[in-house]
């Protein structure tokens, strides 16, 4: 079972790094003001390494000469935390350690919650570690965890390559998948050893990684941590969908109409994110967002968010039509705004897609919203803009003290659903 998960493949691939190669012409101290995440370690060389990495977004781990853990990257960490870590890795103790090796099994699950894949580990993690621990068996016997102990007399010492790779395998959303770690050894100019660069890689290789973060936008990312664990988020929420939909996909090529919708959806997801906000699921031609105010600072900077959004993305669609030619009137979208108190918000990541959700009855209430809201117009609820202040309603353009609002029930373009499921929700046209 052991190699099923960790297969060890040793290749020496080059000379040991020295510590012109790691500082790559920077001072020691410049590279070290620039690390938060964790303390550096102790050995100046080890700390521009640590600092390189992290700086990089890197995920990886330090050993000292000892092998002890002794740094992790912010993005390592993170991950952990994502993955249902509640505390990080101890520092200071051996990779193999009881601790290290509970934090694994707690934290990755799958393999490394069977005994027989950690003792497949460990004989071949500890190879090549013997060949170089001064105190021999008794040293490597004291330092691992006690469930290994009987493993020690059986280890055969393998000289360690200045470079080499494992596979890995840990749980995720349910499903045993598989990595790699390589492992660069770390060496003063003098030859002492310093310690050991333990580089995680992802489960795909980095060309795929590379086309599906090509377009992410860093902010967006951000945003999303907040809500990878499902919770409560009071926010605006913004729907909007294309009118005339279907006779437009209907005079259209299916190639003209896909190519037109990439760029409305593209230019949606612009408008939201440089909002502020956050891109939620997308159905058809259909374009869902939300401003939480805790990300936003306040619930009224959330309010203003969620309308610039809207007045955003409309002053956008000449340019996506006109690239897609067709005239103005031919592309025209209907707004619904609302203020969510209590949405329930969370990120859906799985085999085959990532999304953004969110469920309540103002969720349904701003859908119902924005089906009435034929013309083109946008429509915000009471609920939305009475949570500007001043200072956000004066930015834009409107009067607080003189608005006037009709209930979904009175407008006449009321759908049957509005009129059934929110008939008293008050609007008025932003």
């Amino acid at each position: 079972m052991g190699r099923a998960f960790w297969d060890t493949d040793v290749r020496s691939v080059g000379p040991e790094l020295s510590q012109d190669h790691a500082g790559s012409g920077h001072s020691v101290r410049a590279m070290v003001e620039s690390v938060e995440s964790f303390p550096l370690p102790g050995d100046p060389l080890l700390a521009v390494w640590a600092s390189a990495l992290d700086e990089a977004g890197a995920w990886a781990t330090l050993w000292d000469a000892d092998r002890r853990v002794v740094f992790l990257t912010g993005e390592l960490r993170s991950t952990y935390r994502a993955m249902g870590a509640s505390i990080d890795p101890p520092m200071g103790v051996h990779f193999a350690s009881a601790e290290i090796v509970g934090f694994y099994a707690t934290t990755f699950g799958g393999p490394w919650a069977s005994r027989e894949f950690r003792r497949a580990w460990f004989l071949e993690m500890a190879a090549s570690v013997l060949a170089d621990m001064a105190g021999g068996r008794e040293e490597l016997r004291r330092v691992v965890d006690p469930e290994f102990a009987d493993l020690v007399d059986e280890v055969l010492p393998v000289s360690t390559p200045p470079i080499w790779m494992e596979k890995i395998g840990w749980e995720s959303a349910g499903r045993d998948v598989t990595g790699a770690t390589v492992r660069i050894l770390i060496n003063h100019d003098d030859g002492r050893r310093a310690g050991t660069c333990v580089l995680s890689l992802g489960a795909t290789g980095m060309s795929d990684l590379g086309r599906l973060v090509a377009a992410a936008d860093p902010r967006h990312l951000a945003r999303m941590r907040v809500i990878e664990r499902a919770d409560r988020h009071p926010g605006a929420i913004l729907m909007a969908d294309l009118e005339s939909s279907t006779p437009l996909a209907r005079r259209m090529s299916s190639a003209a109409y896909f190519a037109f919708g990439r760029r409305l959806v593209r230019a949606a997801d612009r408008c939201v994110i440089d909002a502020g906000g956050i891109v939620g699921r997308h159905a058809g031609d259909g374009v869902v967002a939300f401003f939480m105010a805790e990300t936003m600072g306040s619930e009224s900077a959330a309010a203003r968010a969620c309308i610039s959004a809207a007045r955003d993305l409309r002053d956008a669609l000449p340019a996506v039509a006109a690239r897609s030619d067709l005239s103005d009137a031919e592309v025209s979208l209907r707004f619904g705004l609302h203020w969510g108190a209590m949405p329930y918000m969370g990120w859906i990541l799985t085999g085959g897609r990532s999304e953004v959700t969110a469920l309540g009855d103002e969720v349904n209430e701003a859908a119902r919203i924005e089906a009435c809201a034929t013309g083109s117009r946008t429509l915000a609820s009471k609920h939305l803009i009475e949570r500007l202040d001043r200072a956000d309603a004066d930015a834009l353009g409107l009067d607080l003290a003189h608005m006037t609002y009709t209930q979904l029930v009175d407008l006449p373009t009321a759908t049957e659903k509005a009129r059934r499921d929110a008939p008293s929700i008050s609007v008025s046209e932003v």
